[in-house]
């Protein structure tokens, strides 16, 4: 038997988790040399020190059949981390996100003494509260990033801590806020980064930049696409360049919000990158018509872009399927292109969300609870 003094294991079996993970290990190395880690991850926890067991990409599935088949997979890396963390007398683990697997495990890391932080929240408040119990009984302690999330969870009789937004840790979003573009009027495109949602997205932003190239003389667009979507993909789904808009090199989605004078953008976390620089937007997001129905059946929240959630209020435009479409993408988008009234108003309640997401130093204070829980266990 292996044993590893002051070993923690450690799961992110996404790509935002591996960032968000490897900066709490980088600063737990910091802390104290000692403390090995352990797990899934990606690239830059590897590059952070940790010990990959499993690769994220391992990890990465989309869709039912594609998730079924993976089971037997999934099963088996748990069965596998758990033992590790016995044989190295780990004491603590720390699960980010990915709650499917990341629960399950729990569970089972707590029948051997395991205790368990969880840092970023699964979105129950937006979902329901089935996994709530679960929570309750699996997690010793929550690191959430959302302000709103402490009393949901303190009044369901879970220990949470607020930590702040890791996205405040952003080089590229602690600049100087959103400001007036050199270059005119500039629209910029973020249709995700995911294919499915640039299939679904991509086509109606483009029929939208035809309509606003009708109504707005030198117009400027500018499309940012995640790593991993080629430029072949993009041809396939519109062809950008056919309509003389500007594609970016991928990971330069910062660069579009900086430059924009108002964006068109898929729902998700990047709103949240949007607000903290600023820059005025309109939210859009189509499902397969099946998980529509579903998921408004379940969703509990009035609004479906963070931002909006955030605030509490709705403070930037949502165009949620049917309604996604060119003609109200482009009858959305243009009073914040043409007024600058209405487009400083937004930029200012945007930044009051930026506000709302705390101070810099999430990974510090995660690695802090780390050795506290450390430190508290006999």
């Amino acid at each position: 038997m292996t044993t590893v003094r002051n070993a923690v294991l450690v799961v992110a079996g996404e790509a935002s988790g591996d960032l968000h993970a490897s900066k709490v290990v980088e600063r737990l190395r910091e802390l104290d040399p000692a403390i090995a880690t352990f797990g899934v991850g990606g690239d830059r926890m590897r590059d952070a020190g940790c010990e990959l067991v499993y690769h994220c990409d391992d990890f990465a599935v989309v869709g039912l059949v594609e998730v079924l088949r993976h089971i037997p997979f999934l099963r088996s890396a748990m069965d596998r981390l758990v033992a590790l963390a016995s044989e190295r007398d780990v004491r603590l683990a720390v699960l980010v996100d990915y709650p499917g697997f990341n629960l399950m495990l729990a569970k089972r890391l707590r029948r051997i003494g395991v205790r368990v932080l969880y840092y970023v929240s699964p979105q129950v408040w937006a979902w329901g509260e089935g996994r709530v119990r679960k929570i309750a009984a699996r997690v010793d302690r929550m690191a959430v990033i959302f302000p709103f999330e402490v009393e949901f969870y303190r009044e369901r009789g879970v220990d949470v801590d607020f930590v702040g937004h890791p996205l405040l840790e952003e080089p590229a979003l602690t600049d100087p806020p959103h400001a007036a573009s050199p270059d005119g009027v500039v629209l910029g495109l973020l249709p995700g980064s995911r294919k499915h949602e640039i299939e679904r997205l991509l086509p109606a932003m483009l029929g939208a930049v035809e309509l606003l190239r009708d109504e707005i003389d030198g117009l400027t667009v500018r499309l940012g696409r995640a790593h991993g979507i080629s430029e072949a993909f993009l041809v396939r789904n519109g062809d950008p360049a056919r309509l003389g808009v500007e594609v970016l090199p991928p990971g330069a989605v910062h660069e579009v919000m900086r430059g924009a004078t108002a964006l068109l953008i898929s729902s998700g976390t990047a709103t949240l990158e949007a607000a903290c620089l600023g820059t005025p937007m309109v939210i859009v997001y189509r499902l397969a018509w099946l998980s529509y129905v579903v998921g408004r059946a379940l969703v509990k929240v009035p609004h479906i872009g963070l931002v909006n959630v955030v605030a509490n209020r709705k403070i930037v435009p949502e165009l949620v399927q049917g309604d996604a479409t060119a003609v109200r993408m482009a009858r959305e988008v243009a009073p914040l292109l043409t007024n600058p009234v209405l487009r400083e108003g937004m930029s200012h309640d945007l930044l009051d969300v930026r506000r709302e997401l705390g101070d810099p130093g999430a990974s510090d204070r995660v690695a802090r609870m780390v050795l506290d829980m450390i430190g508290g266990v006999e």
